[in-house]
């Protein structure tokens, strides 16, 4: 998957989570994005099985869908918060760079800043 399609999943999660339901519309606004793209991505996204249009045109996250922007978001969080323990800058600053880092950042690389901060990390 592209990494715009990684971002689109999971700006649709976290919408989902804040809101309770997703509109095209939210997407575009939570990405920055123009409606046409938000279109195009989710004929995508459609097509390749992780979402599903439901009731007047609310996105759903199909099982397929919710695992990936499930692993993707808890990639983002995970990320952002070993930069934040390693660097001290801001949070927003951390999760900026996380974002970009997610999407290209092999598994086991993942698994190991995953045991580093489970060991370095104050709130356990």
């Amino acid at each position: 998957m592209y990494e715009s399609g990684e971002d689109y999943l999971e700006a649709i999660l976290r919408l989902q989570e804040e809101n309770g339901f997703v509109r095209s519309v939210d997407v575009a606004h939570k990405l920055n994005v123009s409606r046409p793209s938000v279109s195009r991505a989710m004929g995508i996204l459609e097509k390749d099985g992780y979402i599903e249009f439901v009731l007047g045109n609310t996105i759903k996250l199909t099982e397929k869908g919710s695992e990936k922007a499930h692993d993707i978001y808890s990639r983002h969080k995970l990320l952002t918060k070993f930069l934040m323990m390693i660097t001290n800058l801001p949070e927003d600053q951390c999760e900026e760079n996380a974002c970009r880092i997610e999407h290209d950042i092999d598994v086991d690389v993942v698994n190991g800043i995953r045991t580093w901060v489970e060991k370095n990390s104050t709130d356990k």
